[in-house]
């Protein structure tokens, strides 16, 4: 069997010995008599992968004692309004950064919530462009500021963060954590899906400061409630078991590979290939992300007519190279680079662009 090149935004490849792995312990897990998906949540085999997927977590993001590490499903889609309802107390209100598809659903959702107050809107570009951080200005009063790092579906990243004085960041980073070493101590609360660049859906990883945990509405159901979660260690009631081993092994390929920072060597390199093509092909690929703010893992593009975009999606589809149609509320081209698409991929997705561009320029 070959392997299909996988550009989808999500859920997105992963690396093929972690598959290789996972297969060969699915029915049997390490001399237990059974699999690991069968095995109870309390069990000596899962609790092992459980706390060293934490520990991996700490590790790889340099996390210290400042912040806990949870591991809990419902998506980043959960995080839209559980962030809300453990922090927006009383009359406080929180401040937002408005970049792009997933912040409005954010910002949707805190907007039930309480009282939500913008500082950056990029709908005037049509989000194609984002705040200088350094220049951001965000009300001290604040309970948090929240800002989505990558936006997957207009390719936007942002490559450094605001100065929020005693203000809290937090951030969605669903699409581009793990990719790059993180300043923790800037953020109150990092949440992430895990199907971009940790493991399978079912899992979304979060980060807190351990000192707002005492100041979440107690008011709230036990599941949504960030310190009944921090309490019991993640294991409130059955985690997502499997999602949550295949992350660890995924953990474990980032750490062999290097780490987070080999894992930003690579996303610039697989980036600045892709773009040097869009900006060489003289009109022919046009991004119309400006080149300060875009994602180095959601390359976004457009072709000269629509009707060559169907041909050129089609056409990659037909070499191995599935995923690359762009989301369906922009249309277009997207091309997502996340840490575990092999380098080989990038070459020939490289290689169609320019023969692409010649046969139809």
């Amino acid at each position: 069997m070959m392997r299909a090149h996988n550009f989808s935004a999500g859920p997105a490849t992963l690396p093929e010995v972690v598959l290789q792995q996972a297969a060969a312990e699915l029915p049997e897990y390490r001399g237990t008599g059974m699999s690991l998906i069968e095995s109870s949540h309390r069990s000596k085999a899962y609790d092992e992968v459980h706390n060293a997927t934490i520990e991996r977590i700490r590790r790889l993001l340099n996390i210290g004692d400042s912040h806990e590490v949870l591991l809990l499903g419902g998506g980043a889609t959960m995080q839209f309004g559980m962030v809300p309802l453990n922090l927006l107390t009383g009359d406080s209100f929180c401040a937002f950064t408005r970049s792009g598809a997933w912040a409005e659903k954010a910002f949707e959702d805190a907007s039930k919530v309480g009282t939500v107050t913008t500082v950056f809107d990029g709908a005037s570009t049509n989000y194609t462009t984002l705040p200088n951080p350094y220049e951001l200005q965000c009300d001290p009063e604040a309970v948090y500021l929240h800002l989505t790092s990558n936006e997957t579906i207009g390719g936007l990243q942002w490559h450094d963060f605001p100065d929020t004085g005693s203000v809290p960041i937090v951030a969605d980073m669903s699409s581009d954590i793990m990719s790059r070493p993180l300043p923790i101590d800037k953020f109150g609360i990092i949440y992430a899906g895990a199907q971009k660049n940790l493991g399978p859906a079912g899992v979304t990883v979060v980060v807190i400061r351990k000192d707002l945990l005492p100041k979440c509405n107690p008011a709230i159901p036990a599941y949504l409630s960030y310190p009944v979660h921090a309490s019991k260690q993640s294991l409130y009631n059955t985690p997502p078991v499997f999602p949550i081993y295949l992350m660890n092994l995924v953990l474990q390929w980032v750490e062999e590979q290097g780490g987070v920072t080999a894992m930003q060597e690579a996303s610039r390199t697989r980036s600045e290939l892709i773009y040097s093509i869009i900006e060489q092909s003289e009109g022919f690929y046009h991004c119309p992300v400006e080149q300060a703010s875009r994602s180095r893992m959601n390359i976004v593009f457009t072709l000269k007519n629509k009707d060559l975009e169907a041909a050129f999606v089609k056409k990659a589809a037909e070499l191995g190279m599935v995923g690359l149609k762009g989301h369906r509320s922009v249309g277009g081209v997207r091309a997502s680079l996340y840490n575990a698409l092999p380098m080989a991929a990038v070459h020939d997705l490289a290689g169609f662009m320019r023969g692409f561009a010649s046969e139809n320029g």
